[in-house]
């Protein structure tokens, strides 16, 4: 049985690869990010993107999950890591998502 890779969170490979340098030699900043950021629209595409991959994943999950319960599943552990790669992915999500609102509030509140 081969395990495939968690597909939301598969381009952050290059972020962990050992000596990678990016931005201020920092391994892996800046890694998988747009060229062009100043580009609002691949920023916007990449954020899209994301969650669509999100959501099928929760969908493969469930589907899983009745597949589990009807007993047309034949081996548990894919629901078990479908389960847990969407978990992953939603914490993930919802951390980036906690950040950008931070920074978006410390933004509101610099003086201009």
């Amino acid at each position: 049985m081969t395990i495939p890779p968690i597909s939301p969170l598969a381009g952050l490979g290059a972020l962990a690869a050992p000596g990678a340098t990016g931005v201020s030699g920092v391994a892996g900043a800046g890694a998988g990010l747009p060229t062009s950021a100043a580009d609002p629209a691949a920023f916007g595409n990449a954020v899209t993107q994301g969650l669509e991959k999100l959501q099928a994943m929760h969908q493969t999950t469930d589907s899983l999950a009745v597949q589990a319960v009807t007993g047309n599943l034949t081996d548990i552990h894919d629901y078990t890591i479908a389960a847990n790669e969407a978990a992953v992915a939603t914490q993930l999500t919802v951390a980036v998502r906690n950040k950008a609102v931070d920074a978006f509030t410390e933004i509101m509140r610099m003086p201009m």
